[in-house]
């Protein structure tokens, strides 16, 4: 059904120690999203598991890594508080239903649309996003919100450069263990050692518990359930989608491979339909834990496979220990994630690009931090295609002449759709032309009914003027949306066109 992608002892191995270091990195992540979405931090951690295991399973992108995340869990925030916790879980149900739809119907594709400067823009602005989320780390727990300072800012501050420090160098001297997971044991046995008085992941909460157990969310089966979930259940599977689908493609990008965008959609609702059976609050694909994935050599399913079962063994036998990881440690994992992940290039090409894309960038990144990835990537896509359609609007020109047998001519250049239909509009003069005009489509496509509108406006213009006109080149297709100007449209079955024309008349 699906294959480990490993086939020697040192790829198993990496694939396994990644996996460990990733698992790792999950528990206060998971933990601080359960905390967001207003759930039990085992409701996180069970999520992180679920997801994370499945995904990995059935999803498109091996060496991908997912689990609960922070763009969903605000998403859950107002469900939760509102209806409670099961109607969360009958949510997370019907969330996954929906993305297994959508990779059936293969949407994953359109994926493909998003503009580069968007998807600098969601880097980036995730890149904030997970700095941001380590900053209440530095906070002095259960004090209500008093920040660190004097010895304990400088003990967490240090253990923090340390991790980082380890995480640089060490691979220049051996990669037989991923940095990141290295700089996490050492750092914990100097806590433990020196018994510091630092942070760590019990402070949060414990993660003690037992295996997830099948539950059917306790909600009635009637429509007005429906009516409840069914909208958060949307807005939960396009910010899915759309967050596993982007980091899908940059992980493509960084491992020179390229993963299946409809499979991973198919995987994603899997994982969040069974999910919501066991207790869990759903998730995605997680940018943060997959750059640490991929960073410490984990490019399979194995990897992904792995994290989710040691994390299961964490919360089952060894939740004592784990909660006794300094957080400095995973704050300075994160703070190398973020530094890996933020596209220092942008900022250097930021004055060399149109500007109308260094506005894209700079807004999605803005969108992501302040909103969510989802608001931030269907906004980047509407300024980039307003743009795109503003620019081509001015691209439409003529070339008139008058032919031998004395008629005007005007071949037409450029798209005609709806931001170019007044410049089209104003090229065209009737009342000055003579009584026999030819415009020419050949060089020209139609592409909407506002372009269809616009011709037809045209030749009614001719028609109450008293001229003849003659419009040539159009598609078949055309001359059937056409109320006014098709019995103007010369058909040349050898020469016309067969495109096809966006307009819900014809759908």
């Amino acid at each position: 059904m699906f294959q480990l992608g490993c086939n020697s002892r040192v790829c198993f191995q990496n694939e396994i120690l990644s996996g460990l270091t990733v698992a790792l990195a999950l528990v206060p992540e998971a933990v601080a999203f359960a905390f967001v979405a207003g759930v039990d931090p085992l409701v996180g951690l069970y999520a992180a598991f679920m997801v994370g295991l499945l995904a990995s399973i059935f999803g498109g992108r091996p060496g991908m890594i997912s689990g609960a995340t922070g763009a969903m869990a605000v998403v859950m925030v107002a469900l939760v508080a509102e209806h409670g916790v099961e109607y969360l879980f009958a949510a997370v149900v019907l969330t996954g239903l929906l993305q297994i739809l959508a990779g059936i119907l293969r949407l994953g594709k359109y994926i493909r649309i998003v503009p580069h400067p968007v998807m600098l823009g969601f880097v980036n602005g995730l890149a904030i996003v997970i700095f941001l989320a380590q900053i209440p780390h530095f906070q002095i727990p259960g004090s209500g919100g008093q920040w660190m300072s004097g010895m304990s800012l400088a003990i967490f501050g240090g253990l923090i450069l340390l991790t980082m420090a380890i995480i640089h160098y060490l691979p220049k001297l051996t990669t037989a263990i991923p940095s990141s997971l290295a700089a996490i044991i050492v750092v914990s046995l100097l806590v433990i050692g020196f018994d510091m008085d630092t942070n760590t992941v019990g402070d949060m909460a414990s993660i003690q518990g037992g295996f997830p157990e099948f539950h059917l969310p306790m909600v009635p089966l009637n429509f007005e359930t429906l009516s409840i979930i069914f909208p958060y259940a949307i807005i939960l599977a396009a910010v899915g989608l759309i967050e596993s689908l982007l980091t899908l493609t940059l992980i493509d990008d960084i491992t020179g491979t390229r993963g299946r965008g409809n499979k991973e959609c198919v995987g994603q609702g899997i994982a969040n339909t069974v999910t919501g059976f066991f207790g869990g609050m759903g998730g995605c694909a997680m940018i943060g834990q997959s750059m640490i994935n991929v960073n410490s050599g984990g490019h399979q399913r194995l990897s992904g496979i792995s994290a989710a079962l040691f994390l299961l063994m964490f919360i089952m036998f060894a939740s004592g220990l784990i909660e006794k990881i300094p957080m400095a440690a995973l704050v300075g994992v994160m703070f190398i994630v973020v530094m890996g992940t933020f596209e220092w290039s942008s900022l250097r090409i930021m004055d060399k690009i149109p500007k109308t894309d260094a506005f894209v960038l700079i807004l999605v990144s803005g969108v992501t931090v302040f909103t969510d990835l989802a608001v931030a990537v269907i906004v980047g896509v509407i300024v980039s295609a307003l743009f795109f359609a503003w620019e081509h609007a001015s691209h439409i020109h003529v070339k008139s002449y008058d032919n031998k047998d004395g008629s005007r001519v005007y071949e037409l250049n450029g798209p005609l759709f709806f931001g170019s239909v007044k410049n089209f509009l104003d090229l065209f003069t009737p009342e000055n032309d003579p009584d026999d005009v030819i415009i020419e489509f050949q060089n020209s496509r139609v592409a909407d009914h506002s372009a269809i509108e616009a011709i037809d406006n045209l030749a009614e213009k001719y028609i109450k003027a008293g001229k003849t006109l003659h419009l040539r080149h159009l598609s078949i297709e055309c001359k059937e949306l056409m109320s006014k100007a098709g019995d103007l449209i010369e058909v040349n079955v050898m020469e016309d066109p067969t495109y096809h024309v966006a307009d819900d008349k014809l759908s």
